[in-house]
């Protein structure tokens, strides 16, 4: 028999499946959190840190980071086309798995800009071969390496080639030294990869996002991972009872059955303010967010559909307004955009999450309301 949610019973639900709620299965390190995602958008580096920082309270930017320094996590292009944060482990099963579309898309944009294939599979030559021993270059020194070989670096080129040598899984993003973003070889950072076959790699996908996520919808699945809709299809079959079913109004949504088993804590659970930054899974992580935002809404949190999202001010699964921090040396300035008057109760719980922000970031902490 299908359990029937109300849309508050299931924003709470994604909330515990978020690991943003104290009714959420404790985790205690980076690569806890990572592997219960199994990926997490990562295209902005300051955004991918404080979406760690937001799951294990009281740890630092400084900590984080030195995570991936120990090869707890890595960022890569395993699916989309888009940079996550993946286990490291992981890495080179994801790639093969959800690779192949971003892939065969790339012929259409090289032809685009104007590169060969010869000239990307080139670069692949050229940088594995300046990386190769544990060695780890600079973007900067990366394109330098490719223009002393006679492939143009500039521009788009240079993400577009940078972006197939990982995608090919020759290399990958190693974290930042002295500022800047900085590559490795894959099979070197990583020497004792997992190997999943395609089935188990399916299932294991479906299983992670379903537990990290929901309750969601099929499509969420489709549009998370990019795979068709054929593939979602095999990966129901093949995860059997790790996932199951529930009534959402008209709607038949996925859930991991043991999140259900907790829905009693989950719901008496408090359910104060978070902050999560622009590219969290809580918004990037649904094709469907009508259980976020109100119609109209995602306008604010997406001005123009340009893709950069700004980061939430949520309360009890909903988005109440948008934040962004403002430059300064000296503190943590955050400027709060609320859609509607905040009560005064609503501010102060969001004050105090903007402290452990400020916390993470180790600075004193200004908040400004507009």
């Amino acid at each position: 028999m299908t359990v029937t949610l109300s849309e508050t019973q299931a924003r709470r639900l994604r909330l515990a499946a978020l690991l943003l709620s104290p009714g959420a299965p404790p985790a205690g390190s980076v690569a806890e959190v990572v592997t219960w995602f199994g990926a997490m958008q990562a295209q902005d580096l300051g955004s991918i840190l404080w979406s760690f920082g937001l799951r294990l309270p009281g740890t630092t930017g400084a900590h984080v980071e030195a995570a991936f320094e120990r090869r707890e996590a890595l960022r890569t292009w395993p699916m989309r086309g888009t940079v996550h944060a993946v286990p490291s482990r992981d890495a080179r099963w994801m790639l093969d798995l959800m690779g192949a579309r971003p892939l065969a898309g790339a012929a259409k944009r090289r032809e685009y800009l104007g590169l060969s294939e010869h000239d990307a599979d080139r670069a692949c030559e050229v940088l594995g071969t300046a990386l190769a021993g544990g060695g780890r270059l600079s973007r900067a020194d990366c394109l330098a390496e490719l223009g002393r070989h006679g492939i143009d670096g500039a521009g788009n080129y240079g993400y577009h080639l940078l972006w197939y040598a990982s995608q090919r899984g020759v290399t990958c993003i190693a974290p930042h030294v002295d500022g800047e973003q900085t590559f490795v070889l894959l099979d070197e950072w990583v020497p004792d990869p997992v190997r999943l076959g395609r089935e188990e790699g399916l299932a294991t996908m479906l299983v992670r996002f379903v537990r990290s996520h929901g309750p969601v919808r099929r499509q969420d699945f489709t549009g998370w991972t990019g795979l068709g809709a054929r593939d979602t299809t095999a990966a129901l079959a093949l995860a059997g009872d790790a996932v199951t079913t529930v009534r959402i109004g008209d709607a038949d949504l996925l859930v991991d059955p043991t999140l259900l088993d907790r829905a009693g804590t989950v719901a008496s659970s408090a359910h104060g303010v978070s902050v999560p930054p622009g590219f969290d899974e809580l918004v990037l992580g649904y094709k469907d967010r009508s259980l976020l935002l109100e119609p109209g809404q995602f306008d604010a949190v997406v001005p123009g559909g340009n893709g950069v999202f700004r980061p939430t001010l949520v309360r009890d699964g909903r988005v109440l307004g948008t934040w962004r921090r403002l430059p300064s040396r000296a503190a943590a300035v955050v400027e709060v955009t609320p859609f509607d008057p905040v009560p005064a109760r609503v501010r102060t719980q969001a004050e105090k999450a903007f402290t452990a922000y400020a916390e993470f970031l180790g600075r004193p902490l200004e908040v400004r309301w507009t």
